[in-house]
């Protein structure tokens, strides 16, 4: 007989603990045993809904109020008898508007999260446990079906081919994901010590579209030096999708949790997760990369060079038609000071 993979034995323990009990509690079933925590699938009663329950050791659990609560999930402290009675207990649950799917998909993740940080303190495991709730609540806000657009693979395939020059030049992989800040809504895509390197990325073969969201985001009188990376990516059968790119990168962390958790944190700001990878066919070839720096000859617009009656504008620059010379990625991070 085959074995379930982690989802189909949430989704099977929850319906076999579906049922019209009568009064307040909890019917529960123990899965993924081994683990830091325990874990169980439970119903909350009499609202029938599903839950994940994931049992602490000692925590200090924060106010009702500053628990994460999204599109179709609670968070809140249950109260068990019996033998869990001893542990401090979490219940992720599905509110009736949520989709199952995406809910099993949430409680696999942060299920199979926690379980990689084995040898963690209670105190680590709940705050890393209330971070992947929050990363999945800021993901739940896009209102999507938990696919990218084909746009937005493309930006993020760019970005990760980027973030492994980075691990590969010789940045440790925490500090590599820790400086990607556009998942996160940050001005630019990487902050490097006292800089920024802000990617685009185009499958464009006849020019080089680079899409600048802000008057910030190019204006090196905030933050400097800034550095521009144009990823060309081509289509191709011989290529590798989205879902391979992880499979890679993952294994340039395998000797590093701390990372790897950031990391798939990262992914889920991003808009991925890993629960669709099949979705994700496009073959993807890098073909070349541009480094430019920018500089007060950079065509860009900033507050200082539009009319103070403009308050903010979104443009486009083709990279191609820039003539600056091109940098190497060693010459890049000494300037911010990344490596020797």
């Amino acid at each position: 007989m085959a074995l379930q993979s982690r989802r189909e034995e949430l989704l099977a323990a929850w319906r076999a603990l579906t049922g019209n009990q009568e009064g307040e509690g909890w019917r529960t079933i123990p899965v993924a045993h081994g683990g830091p925590c325990r874990f169980l699938a439970g119903r909350r009663f009499p609202g029938n809904d599903e839950a994940l329950l994931v049992g602490f050791n000692s925590v200090r659990v924060p106010a009702g109020d500053h628990l994460p609560e999204g599109r179709g999930f609670l968070v809140s402290r249950a109260s068990l008898a019996g033998a869990g009675a001893d542990r401090v207990w979490i219940a992720l649950c599905r509110q009736s508007a949520g989709s199952l799917d995406l809910f099993a998909m949430m409680t696999d993740d942060v299920l199979t999260t926690i379980q990689g940080l084995r040898g963690a303190d209670d105190e680590r495991l709940f705050n890393i446990f209330l971070a992947r709730i929050r990363a999945w609540q800021d993901f739940m806000r896009r209102g999507v079906d938990g696919v990218l657009s084909p746009e937005a693979e493309v930006g993020l395939f760019g970005e990760l081919e980027f973030l492994q020059d980075l691990i590969s030049a010789g940045v440790p992989a925490a500090i590599a994901v820790d400086a990607w800040q556009g998942p996160l809504d940050g001005i630019q895509d990487f902050i490097l010590g006292p800089g920024a390197i802000e990617v685009k990325s185009t499958v464009s073969p006849s020019s080089f579209p680079g899409a600048v969201g802000s008057l910030e985001q190019l204006d090196d009188s905030l933050t400097r030096p800034i550095f521009v990376a144009g990823i060309r990516l081509v289509l191709t059968t011989s290529g590798g999708t989205l879902p391979d790119q992880l499979v890679g990168l993952r294994r340039l962390m395998a000797n590093e949790p701390a990372a790897l958790e950031l990391f798939g944190a990262r992914l889920l700001h991003a808009g991925f997760v890993d629960g669709v990878a099949d979705r994700y066919t496009r073959r993807f070839v890098r073909v070349s990369t541009r480094m430019l720096h920018v500089t007060d000859d950079f065509p860009r617009l900033t507050r200082a060079n539009v009319a103070i009656e403009i308050r903010r504008a979104r443009y486009e620059i083709d990279l191609d038609l820039i003539s600056s010379r091109d940098l190497e990625i060693g010459h890049v991070l000494r300037q911010l000071g990344m490596i020797q």
